[in-house]
């Protein structure tokens, strides 16, 4: 019997999800890992600041693993440096405890996630005027109109 609870949930919902909401998912991962870092650093709760930190990071690592630069070599590019430059400055918080460096990288993953909603919401709006476009052009009656013998006669409009 498969396991039933949070964990189930998760599962289901990334095995449906488009390629778009996996990497918000891992966005908002990274985020919420970052920031129980953050407060472990701030309470003095070490564990918890490893524990977050390195959930933080795996995820920042299968972001960049997840970059396909056959599509974009350049942006790939500039991404992975982004997720490296990110990485690499949870490491120097760990190591130094500082605070400033966590709050740098949340900075830069909340207008990460800010920025990866905003294209997903182009995406949708580019798909569904494409799909719009490919439906099938519907026949709608019109107003009956005369001919020029008087007699009413019914004409159709196709929209699409």
């Amino acid at each position: 019997m498969p396991p039933a609870g949070p964990d189930a949930y998760l599962r289901t919902k990334v095995m449906t999800a488009k390629p778009e909401e996996l990497r918000l998912m891992l966005i908002d991962g990274a985020i919420r890992f970052t920031e129980q870092a953050r407060r472990g650093y701030e309470t003095k709760d070490y564990e918890l600041s490893f524990t977050g930190t390195q959930k933080a990071q795996a995820i920042l690592l299968e972001i960049i693993g997840a970059l396909r630069p056959e599509h974009a070599p350049e942006l790939c590019k500039q991404v992975a440096a982004l997720y490296t430059f990110m990485f690499n400055s949870l490491v120097k918080a760990s190591s130094t405890r500082d605070i400033s460096a966590v709050d740098d990288v949340l900075r830069l993953l909340r207008y990460e996630r800010e920025t990866w909603v905003m294209c997903m919401d182009q995406l949708s709006r580019e798909n569904h005027a494409a799909s719009r476009m490919h439906e099938t052009p519907q026949a709608i009656p019109a107003m009956a109109a005369a001919n020029q013998d008087g007699k009413a006669r019914q004409s159709i409009v196709l929209e699409g």
